[in-house]
């Protein structure tokens, strides 16, 4: 293969913003059956850093939960697509934005801090 033929760029890992980067990534660790990822010592992150999480199964990607100073004002341009239970990510503290219609098959939400994510039907429980 030729290094041309070789894409720029390889997917590494997801990252949102938060205001609340702690609670946050505690939120869409219980969303996802996440976990904290330690760091490689073992040790604790300080409170200011990122938090990384991760998929206890390790099928799903590394998330960063990352802080920032500023609240979210405008619409997200990338977003999360999950298999889930709106009703049950709504009494966790998601919002419902939109439900399905002739438009759409999939929940629109945004999670505690308003980050949009899509909710889908898992194909396990319509089986």
């Amino acid at each position: 293969m030729k290094n041309e033929d070789v894409a720029p760029g390889r997917f590494k890992d997801l990252a949102l913003d938060a205001v609340d980067h702690q609670a946050l990534a505690d939120w869409w660790c219980a969303a996802l059956g996440y976990e904290r990822s330690a760091m490689a010592d073992g040790s604790e992150r300080p409170q200011h850093w990122p938090v990384p999480i991760v998929d206890r199964t390790g099928n799903g990607p590394l998330i960063w939960i990352n802080p920032v100073l500023e609240p979210k004002t405008t619409k997200n341009r990338m977003h999360l697509d999950v298999w889930g239970s709106p009703d049950r990510l709504v009494a966790m503290g998601a919002a419902q934005v939109r439900a399905p219609d002739q438009e759409i098959d999939w929940y629109v939400m945004i999670d505690p801090e308003g980050n949009e994510f899509c909710v889908f039907a898992d194909p396990k429980e319509m089986a």
